[in-house]
């Protein structure tokens, strides 16, 4: 009777630690508001956006250059939290990349989202490893292709609309549009303004954007004005590392997101930026 006793206890024990679990987890999500949360991490000179659904789904827009985005992600994440929905990688370069692996190790993936240009890079190679090796589901994206993330946030692939294999991987940069109700994100990879340009021909005044991902880190080889002019953010979202060697964010794209009246906002300077959507107004967090 003893040993009974003794068994019930670590069987109640752990029955409370699961209860203890779901609790916390009901928690976060209640916490979410009924709100998409969009964070752009500060991983250096490099993209990483973080998104989080009312329901709770997330997806990983890029992963960073290096390690480090593993440590800045995990500040977003609740601290049980061992998955991630999706990872869409917008192109193979390292800025985009480079904290891949160490992601993957960390978080189990269901589904990653790539363009279809591929990359000779270590770092690359050692991704499409870990892909292979964890049986993770690929997708290439292709314009038309949506992301359901649930409570009616969605990812609108606008970009490659075909095969971009052999292309300069900039070109091949996967754009979409993150839309939740009335308000959206246009998020742009590295897309140069020939791309920008296209979109502009077929989409026109569907790119309307409260916010948007500056393309290149605020290279002026991206960001048209023409572009940014249809979109009409608010907000300009450049994600670029302090005292970058290639001069990023350029004081011509600044001085534009400034006669436009776009309030732009750098990682460099604010750290991790964070919006949270009511499905009618972006609010910074």
């Amino acid at each position: 009777m003893g040993t009974v006793r003794k068994n019930s206890h670590w069987y109640m024990l752990a029955l409370l630690s699961v209860g203890t679990l779901f609790v916390w987890y009901a928690v976060i999500i209640e916490t979410q508001g009924g709100k998409l949360h969009v964070s752009f991490l500060d991983v250096g000179q490099g993209d990483a956006i973080f998104i989080t659904a009312p329901n709770g789904n997330q997806v990983l827009v890029d992963a960073g250059p290096d390690k480090q985005t593993l440590r800045v992600l995990s500040r977003v994440m609740p601290f049980y939290d061992r998955s991630i929905d999706a990872v869409v990688v917008s192109h193979p370069d390292q800025d985009h990349v480079g904290g891949l692996p160490d992601i993957l190790n960390r978080y189990a993936v269901n589904t990653v989202v790539e363009s279809g240009v591929s990359s000779e890079s270590s770092t690359y190679k050692d991704v499409e490893k870990k892909i292979a090796d964890g049986g993770i589901e690929t997708v290439t994206a292709r314009r038309g292709m949506r992301i359901n993330m649930g409570s009616g946030a969605i990812i609108h692939v606008l970009f490659p609309d075909r095969n971009p294999q052999g292309w300069d991987t900039n070109d091949a940069s996967i754009v979409a549009q993150l839309q939740f109700g009335n308000t959206s994100v246009m998020l742009t990879g590295d897309s140069p303004q020939t791309i920008e340009s296209y979109l502009v021909s077929i989409d026109g005044k569907k790119l309307k954007s409260d916010i948007l991902k500056a393309g290149h880190h605020g290279s002026r080889t991206s960001s048209d004005e023409l572009f940014v002019g249809f979109i009409s953010p608010a907000y300009a979202v450049i994600s670029v590392g302090k005292n970058n060697k290639y001069g990023h964010p350029n004081k011509e794209i600044l001085d534009l997101f400034a006669n436009l009246s776009v309030q732009t906002l750098r990682t460099d300077e604010l750290g991790t930026i964070s919006f949270s959507s009511d499905g009618t107004n972006f609010t910074r967090d």
